[in-house]
């Protein structure tokens, strides 16, 4: 299936914002050639020839025709040394990049070079006249043309908290599961967005290891789910860590230590240039033979490249493998990074379930971009058990200024954290400051849609603030913070 490649880079722009959608018919063609197809070109096959410069990282044709006396076109692309598919009349826009395609054209490399349109008429009636027009938008240096005129509207373009799983894998990398015979098999794409579309989720990242091959289907599947949005992402495998990234415009090559990726921020501009967002994986995890590079051992980071941490990783929510600790040492160093949450899932029928942890992030709309961008702002909160209805809403307000998780504030002396909870009745609030729980602050939920006020003092607040949510068993939800300036 074949995912898109977003206007700001991100690949799968099956949902594109409203404003892209907007403007997507304003998307200037960088190639346009009309003419007629009159009756005598029933039954006969036209070359319509568009020249593709180098440099080209995709191709959107679209066909618009005058189809009053009955006419029929049936649409085909041919690059300069083979043919890349055939749609008929299935498309009015057809897409080809070296990820993905539509369905029925096949995805690769971009050759510079004369490519053709190729028409075939089925039918024109006698002594008919039919004008038409073929434009041809590239995708080429920052230009996004191409990935412009293929932009849909989101899946939902309300604003408003929307659940995910950002890690998860299939049979384009390591990812199994049992075949109808009961054998283990390489599990395909399908089954694993099935069960996540079970599990009543709003948005997953398909994140195989260190490949582009599931984009091509991504974009085949999001047209049926289309009440799931399927976010197109790679699980970045190096020997010194492993980071997933969302919504990338193309490979990424990971291979650091080659002369093309001589070190990580080599790889981290890459991925910049990508278009994708970056988050760190299970960073605490031990690395050895068991599992080479799990833990994140890069001294040379650049921080301000990475978006997010892997806060949880499945089951591993507290303890020396839970990601947490790592998250919080990099915030108490001042580095602004979203916490998230991935069911890492290799097998959609096994005991690491699509979905817990799910990620709850607060986005404009239910878009890549949308969610992506929802990220970035830090207005998430993770659901460790992966419910359906759990809640975590947080602001800080002092001296009638208000800020929400992911945003910053220049306090008073005194600090209000107002809460929202849903679904947690029995449960206890966890005030966190600087990555330790503040005694005497937290207090348990006595309803299911409880709303809550807690006063701190600006000493305590200084840095950042954030609130968890804990059950007899454990952190059930686990909030980002909100950034005290006090300088």
């Amino acid at each position: 299936m074949r995912g898109f490649r977003l206007f700001v880079a991100l690949i799968l722009a099956v949902f594109a914002a409203p404003a892209a959608m907007a403007g997507q018919d304003q998307v200037q063609p960088d190639v346009t050639v009309s003419g007629v197809i009159a009756g005598k070109d029933a039954q006969t096959y036209r070359e319509i020839p568009f020249n593709v410069p180098a440099g080209v990282e995709r191709i959107t044709v679209a066909l618009s025709y005058d189809k009053s006396n009955k006419t029929v076109i049936d649409l085909g692309v041919w690059d300069p040394r083979q043919f890349r598919g055939w749609s008929g009349g299935s498309y009015d826009k057809v897409t080809i990049a070296a990820s993905d395609a539509t369905p029925g054209y096949l995805p690769g490399p971009i050759p510079a070079g004369r490519w053709h349109v190729q028409f075939g008429v089925p039918n024109a009636r006698p002594n008919s006249s039919a004008a038409y027009k073929v434009k041809v938008y590239f995708d080429r240096g920052t230009a996004t043309r191409a990935s412009a005129a293929i932009a849909n509207p989101p899946l939902n373009d309300r604003p408003g908290w929307y659940r995910g799983d950002l890690h998860m894998h299939d049979a384009n990398s390591d990812g199994s599961c049992k075949s109808q015979l009961g054998r283990k098999v390489p599990c395909p794409l399908f089954r694993t967005v099935e069960a996540a579309s079970a599990s009543g989720l709003d948005f997953i990242a398909v994140t195989d290891h260190n490949t582009v091959a599931h984009f091509d289907d991504l974009r085949e599947l999001q047209p049926w789910f289309d009440k799931m949005l399927l976010i197109p992402g790679v699980e970045v495998t190096t020997f010194r860590g492993h980071t997933n990234i969302f919504g990338p415009s193309r490979f990424v090559d990971f291979r650091v230590g080659t002369p093309g990726v001589p070190n990580l921020p080599a790889l981290q501009n890459s991925i910049a240039a990508a278009g994708a967002i970056m988050s760190i994986n299970h960073p605490a995890s031990p690395s050895g033979e068991i599992c080479m590079g799990c833990g994140w051992l890069w001294t040379d980071t650049d921080w301000s490249q990475v978006t997010a941490v892997e806060a949880v990783n499945g089951t591993h929510v507290e303890g020396a493998y839970a990601g947490l600790g790592f998250w919080y040492a990099r915030l108490n160093e001042g580095k602004r990074l979203t916490g998230i949450g991935g069911s890492d899932t290799h097998d959609p029928d096994g005991p690491s379930r699509i979905g817990r942890p799910t990620t709850v992030v607060y986005a404009d709309s239910l878009s890549v971009p949308g969610i992506t961008a929802g990220i970035k702002r830090g207005n998430v909160f993770i659901d460790t058990e992966g419910t359906r209805d759990r809640l975590l809403e947080m602001a800080v307000v002092s001296g009638g200024r208000r800020a929400v998780m992911g945003e910053r504030l220049r306090p008073d002396a005194t600090l209000s954290m107002e809460l929202r909870l849903a679904a947690v009745r029995g449960a206890a609030v966890e005030v966190i400051a600087n990555g330790k729980a503040l005694a005497g602050l937290g207090s348990t939920i006595d309803s299911d849609d409880a709303r809550m006020k807690v006063s701190l003092d600006r000493a305590q607040a200084c840095g950042w603030i954030s609130a968890n949510v804990r059950g007899k068993a454990g952190l059930l939800l686990i909030g980002n913070p909100v950034y005290i300036d006090c300088r």
